[in-house]
């Protein structure tokens, strides 16, 4: 099969056009500042563009559940006992079929403003990803622009019982709903009054929250502001739904689609299928799952195989954290693409920081090598702590290597969170969001970011010489992955070639090639990342008889280049048709050759 490098840019819309430079914790949008689709411009999306991105992922564009009066656009207040933050999480989702309204200049007008930043993504040749999230709702869920024949989550429901096949909610009979015990830091609203909210928040019969706690009353630590969406799965974990045969993992989505085509499926399936062709419909190219390994792989079968016969080349990434179901998802469930935390990511972090060896990243590529190009790489997102925070490497340039790494590893995805490539640190408290991540619960701004932004010029040019040299090197980094054949050919660890070689450095360097199929034999890629970020290291590498034949070179002399420093050069000897490569290596720094 034949695959292609993909690049991601992920882009939390709110925050991403929010010139605002001075917040307080827990401020309105009027006081903290709000960023809308209009600021995502022309000149922003051509800066993206040159950066090395094929795909932008918006975070929060349907309307989820927040702390703003809109009521005059015939909207429904939320209640702050069951939202987080003030401009609240994009993960409990109000309504599918509208734009959070924060995001446009005339909510009412919302997703005709969507339609046109899709058409200005489409026109820089950037493909729109989007957030689905099937797990859960908010606890207010109302649609305003549902489809004729589309009722909302729940209205249909018997809510006389705990489990039905087609309710799309578990119950929690004859008993009320009570907001969890907050901590003082976190009361709701950061203990402001609301002006628009003084009765208490009533729900009745009480529904599981959306993590699967079953008890009327979650704990804090609970996803208490989402209700959990009923699958058909019964309260014991049976199924109330035809299986999918194994062999079916070696069967294309067509196959997956006439296998659903005359089966009785829960209600639920068809309303997130429905959900995601109306989102098509509106331009958007694939779509971001959250937390999918929460739900039935045979839903996901039947989910993606309806996307894929409608928009067959949508990009469609899970977020799975369990690697023993890796393989369920990607073959029986025809996920695209899944998130590499648990593996590279997690180890990559250890690696920067000390607590692990680089030779432990061969273990990932052996463990996932038959489906790494289904595993798309980052070292960040809205989850995860920055970077350059204290809690992750505390400066922006120690995960330099890694990034070489992750980005040139595999024929994989790579994905950047916006900021990352100048540094953000993520260091603000803003409410309910804490330092070290940059908040998705509250209006907030993005210091770093809005440097590069320069009130709208997207030229940098508020940035330290620092912040712009970081830019330059992942646009570097990033557009080299894109032009780079090898990273779909053969992966060759040096480690073990070189254990001899590397005495102090050990643990601190990280070496390996890949090798392009069907192109003339000599292009390859040699990879040598130094994690140490203090110490420089002269090293001597050895490339084994074997890849230098596979590369079709004899004795001589190659010069190789440095494509992250397009002017730097080195040489490869070849003697006895073995190869050495001398570099010097700074700290945390790293070279991606190839003949020059």
């Amino acid at each position: 099969m034949s695959y292609k490098k993909f690049n991601v840019y992920q882009v939390f819309t709110r925050l991403f056009g929010n010139k605002k430079s001075n917040w307080n914790p827990w401020g309105t949008s009027e006081e903290n500042g709000l960023g809308k689709l209009s600021d995502v411009s022309d000149l922003a999306l051509s800066e993206i563009k040159k950066l090395g991105m094929t795909h932008i992922w918006f975070t929060g564009i349907p309307h989820h559940a927040l702390i703003s009066d809109y009521t005059d656009c015939g909207i429904s207040n939320d209640h702050p006992c069951v939202v987080k933050g003030r401009a609240g999480s994009p993960y409990a989702v109000k309504d599918y079929y509208s734009v959070n309204p924060d995001l446009a200049n005339n909510p009412i007008e919302g997703l005709s403003e969507l339609k046109q930043l899709i058409e200005r993504c489409h026109n820089h040749n950037l493909n729109v990803i989007i957030d689905i999230v099937p797990n859960h709702v908010a606890r207010q869920y109302t649609g305003l622009n549902n489809p004729p024949g589309v009722t909302d989550f729940g209205v249909d429901d018997d809510t006389s019982v705990e489990y039905g096949r087609d309710n799309n909610f578990y119950y929690i009979p004859k008993q009320k709903f009570i907001p969890p015990s907050m901590p003082s830091e976190f009361e709701p609203l950061g203990g402001k009054p609301c002006p628009y909210t003084i009765s208490p928040f009533e729900e009745y019969p009480a529904r599981w929250t959306g993590n699967g706690a079953r008890t009327s009353r979650p704990d804090f630590d609970d996803w208490y502001e989402t209700v959990k969406i009923n699958y058909g799965l019964h309260p014991d974990g049976s199924k109330d739904f035809d299986e999918l045969p194994d062999n079916y993992r070696h069967l294309s989505y067509h196959e997956h689609q006439e296998f659903w085509l005359n089966k009785q499926v829960p209600d639920s399936w068809r309303k997130f299928r429905d959900i995601a062709l109306y989102w098509l419909d509106l331009g958007v190219d694939g779509f971001r799952y959250d937390m999918a390994e929460m739900v039935p792989v045979e839903f996901w079968s039947y989910m993606n195989s309806s996307i894929k016969t409608k928009s067959p080349k949508a990009f469609l990434l899970a977020e799975i954290y369990q690697p023993s179901l890796y393989r369920d998802y990607i073959e029986l469930g025809k996920m695209g693409y899944l998130y590499d935390k648990m593996g590279l990511y997690d180890t990559l972090r250890a690696v920067t920081k000390g607590k692990l060896p680089a030779s432990a990243i061969d273990n990932v590529q052996q463990e996932l090598f038959d489906i790494e190009h289904h595993m798309l790489h980052f070292l960040e997102n809205h989850d995860e702590q920055r970077i350059a925070s204290p809690q992750f490497a505390g400066n922006a340039k120690r995960a330099k290597p890694a990034m070489v790494v992750s980005a040139l590893m595999s024929s994989s995805p790579t994905m950047l969170y916006f900021g990352q490539e100048v540094g953000e640190p993520g260091n603000e408290d803003a409410g309910f969001g804490k330092p070290s991540r940059t908040s998705i619960f509250d209006y907030i701004g993005v210091p770093h970011h809005q440097r590069w932004m320069n009130n709208g010029k997207f030229d940098g040019g508020q940035l330290t010489k620092q912040e712009r040299s970081l830019r330059q090197f992942y646009s570097n980094l990033m557009n080299f992955s894109l032009q780079c054949k090898s990273l779909v050919g053969d992966f060759d660890g040096l480690q073990q070639a070189n254990k001899d070689r590397l005495t102090e450095e050990r643990d601190s360097i990280y070496l390996f090639t890949r090798t392009a199929k069907d192109t003339k034999p000599d292009e390859f890629l040699i990879v040598a990342a130094n994690f140490n970020h203090k110490k420089p290291f002269d090293i001597s590498i050895t490339i084994p008889k074997e890849l230098i034949t596979k590369w079709g070179l004899v004795d001589g002399s190659y010069k190789l280049r440095d494509n992250l420093r397009k002017s730097q050069l080195c040489k490869m000897r070849v003697r006895n048709g073995e190869g050495e490569i001398s570099l010097k290596l700074p700290p945390s720094e790293a070279v991606a050759l190839t003949l020059a």
